[in-house]
């Protein structure tokens, strides 16, 4: 009984052993090559469960989505001589899976055979094109900077309006166009190409920096000039529109002034003009009191009119 048990046991494991040979899923993400004794049969692109012929026929699986590609950094002089350094990215997929394993076979060899053609190509371009094509896709007024071809870097302070003729967005296209020419014998395409990073070299980007620095600070002192002159115009203003609001003032207040005294005299004449005597006599009383004498005794005589109107009196 328990070598009956054991025999079913090895059946049904070969029996799995068997299917698992003559089947294989495929998914959507997926395609897949079969291959028998080592040579490419079919490919294989729609999903689902597939049938192979067992032990004798081995699939190999590639991925059918778009996938990156990074570029390292290279060096290039721009037609104009500038020094750069250009970080490109791509992004690829097999379309031909059979030509993809017959002519590279694996992802490493793909990633080498981007690496060759499109550096190539980007080489090309960068170095039959100035420097603002690059970074620039539309005309911009921007700072001129002559650089030579050593070490040592002019910068004059002026500016030019610079003319695009193709512009970044045309020269990554004229890139892609190119380098995808070479993809189809691969059993690749090529969906885009793009410049991820453009950046001056060591010894010129520190002189760059400087650069900006320097016309950073001469624009701050401009602005400061242009700030001063201006606060002190308002000062000015403001001191000239001060003297005239005070002047005004002033005349305003000497008129109201004049006019009260002149209106005080008046009423005072009225009120005078009603008895004269009575406007004599306070007045003489005030001429009095005015001549500021304190502890002194005062002798008058029988003539005074002080003295004349303390004896007699209007009745």
């Amino acid at each position: 009984m328990k070598k009956f048990s054991s025999a079913i046991i090895i059946v049904v494991i070969g029996a799995l052993f068997v299917l698992t040979s003559v089947f294989y899923a495929v998914a959507e993400y997926e395609q897949v090559v079969v291959t028998q004794f080592g040579k490419p049969v079919r490919a294989v692109t729609d999903t689902g469960l597939k049938i192979k012929l067992p032990f004798i026929q081995t699939i190999t699986r590639y991925d059918k989505r778009i996938m990156r590609w990074d570029g390292a950094p290279v060096e290039v002089p721009t037609r104009d001589k500038r020094f750069i350094w250009v970080d490109t990215t791509a992004r690829w997929r097999i379309v031909d899976p059979m030509r993809f394993l017959q002519v590279i076979g694996t992802y490493e060899q793909a990633y080498a055979r981007l690496d060759d053609t499109i550096d190539s190509v980007v080489k090309d371009y960068v170095s039959s094109n100035r420097l603002v094509e690059l970074v620039r896709t539309g005309e911009l007024k921007i700072a001129v900077i002559d650089e030579s071809t050593d070490s040592d870097v002019v910068f004059p302070d002026q500016d030019a309006e610079t003319k695009i003729d193709l512009g970044r967005e045309q020269i990554t296209r004229l890139i892609l166009a190119e380098a995808a020419k070479a993809m189809p014998d691969f059993g690749m395409e090529l969906v885009d190409v793009r410049f991820k990073r453009i950046n001056y070299v060591d010894r010129v980007q520190q002189k760059v920096f400087e650069r900006m620095i320097s016309e950073r600070k001469r624009i701050a002192s401009q602005y400061r000039s242009e700030g001063e002159g201006k606060k002190s115009e308002i000062l000015g203003q403001m001191e000239k529109d001060l003297l005239g609001i005070s002047s005004t003032a002033f005349r305003t207040s000497e008129e109201i002034k004049g006019r009260a005294d002149a209106e005080a005299t008046q009423i005072y004449g009225q009120a005078y003009g009603q008895d004269p005597e009575f406007y004599a006599f306070y007045k003489t009383l005030e001429t009095y009191r005015q001549t500021g004498l304190k502890n002194a005794t005062v002798i008058l005589g029988t003539d005074s009119d002080y003295y004349s109107r303390l004896m007699s009196p209007k009745k």
